[in-house]
This record gives C-alpha cells, sequence and structure tokens, in this order.
C-alpha cells in the first residue's frame, strides 16, 4: 500500500509540474520489479478451459503481448520455479535481475522453459525479494502461478516477515486458472474452506492487488496492471 501511495503521490506532482504522460511512466516506475513465474508441471497440462493447448503456452501469448509496453517504463527480473535438474521442490531460478528493456529477455526465457515439478512459490517469492534487495530498497514482486503451495512453504507467515523488514516492498498475486488441491499434503496454510489460492496471503499481506485471471487477454491486462506504469491524470 505504501507504494500504490507514493506512487499516486508522485504521478499527480508529475502533472502538476507539467510533465507528460511518459515522464509520469518513469516516476511511477522507479521501483525494480522481478516477475516470478510458475513454471511447475500443471503450467504444462490441457483443460477444459484451455481446450488442447496448455496453460504455458497462453501464458507465453500473455507476455509476448504485455511486455513490450511495460519493459521500457520498468527494470524487470525474471525468476522461474518448477523444472530443473534438482530435486521436485528445489528447482527455484533467478534467470536475470532486474533490467532495462528486459522485454526479450523475459518472452526468450519462458519461450524456453519445459514446465515441470511442483510449485515451491514460497521460496520463489523469498529469493525474488532478496533480488531486489527489498531491506533496503523499494520494489515490487509480481507472482503469476496456476496453483497453490506443494513445498510445504508458509506465504502467510512470510508476508508478515517481508513486510515488517522490508523498506518498501510490494507483492502483486496473479491467479492463472489457480486451481486449489485441497488434498495437497506439502500446503501447511491451505484453509480447507476456502477455494482460494493460499498465494493470496503474499498480497494481502503487502498491501498488493490479488487478481484471478481465465483467460489471455485477462492475463494481460493484470499484467498491465501489477508489472505496469499507472498513470494519474
Amino acid at each position: 500500500m505504501k507504494a500504490l501511495l507514493k506512487s499516486t503521490v508522485l504521478a499527480s506532482m508529475a502533472f502538476a509540474l507539467g510533465l507528460n504522460a511518459t515522464a509520469a511512466q518513469a516516476i511511477n516506475c522507479s521501483a525494480d520489479a522481478m516477475l516470478v513465474f510458475d513454471g511447475s508441471g500443471s503450467m504444462g497440462e490441457i483443460s477444459f478451459e484451455t481446450g488442447p493447448v496448455t496453460r504455458i503456452t497462453e501464458a507465453r501469448q500473455a507476455i509476448r503481448r504485455a511486455m513490450p509496453d511495460i519493459a521500457p517504463y520498468r527494470r524487470v527480473g525474471l525468476l522461474t520455479y518448477g523444472p530443473g535438474q534438482n530435486g521436485a521442490c528445489e528447482n527455484v531460478n533467478v534467470r536475470f535481475g532486474p533490467t532495462e528493456d528486459a522485454a526479450a529477455s523475459v518472452i526468450r526465457e519462458l519461450d524456453a522453459l519445459e514446465p515441470d515439478g511442483l510449485t515451491p512459490l514460497t521460496e520463489a517469492v523469498r529469493q525474488a525479494a532478496n533480488t531486489l534487495d527489498y531491506r533496503n530498497r523499494p520494489g515490487v514482486v509480481v507472482l503469476v502461478t496456476d496453483g497453490n503451495e506443494t513445498c510445504g512453504g508458509r506465504p502467510c507467515e512470510m508476508a508478515k516477515t517481508l513486510h515488517a523488514t522490508a523498506h518498501d516492498l510490494t507483492i502483486h498475486v496473479v491467479a492463472f486458472r489457480a486451481v486449489v488441491d485441497f488434498f495437497a499434503w506439502n500446503n501447511p496454510e491451505q484453509d480447507p474452506h476456502d477455494a482460494t489460492t493460499v498465494a493470496r496471503c503474499l498480497s494481502d499481506g503487502t498491501g498488493g492487488y490479488f487478481v484471478t485471471t481465465e483467460t489471455i487477454d485477462e492475463l494481460v491486462a493484470a499484467l498491465q496492471r501489477t508489472l505496469g506504469c499507472p498513470v494519474i491524470g
């Protein structure tokens, strides 16, 4: 919430000073961001909603559409989890830290990603926050996931810790056709009476957005809302 309020104030100042929309965008995007992308095995599945294509195929289409409009104004880094040479819960990979004009790099990395493994989303967000040096600098983390924590992490507990120790960190969660598995044994914080992914704790605990998406267009809009730069005026 602190980051959002600060963004609004800065944008208002920009317009009061007669700056154009591009200048206001640059001010709003002064905080670096990390995109945390779910590459777990479920992203390689097809469903009634996706038809003959997989979730990751549609997610890639959304990334290709959204990132070119985001990257010119905000430094963005990329972290993925799921596939890799280690155990199913141990593949959390910082592909690169916040980088200028990162659209092509993000698209290239996600085009090459082959979904596999489980969902250590809590550890992934923790590493993304560390990459942003969250204790000393403002930052934004955007988690795109189709499911729940499945590796024993406690996102609600971690969100409280991050909020208490961060300089100015906001975590947004974009649920892309997220399915809650109430029978998952390694998701200790999931409420069996709540059909919402436990990852929502991350956004609720840091003043971020929680956005549910079902279509490519909705995912594009969610990426623009969370990674992009709001212009007030």
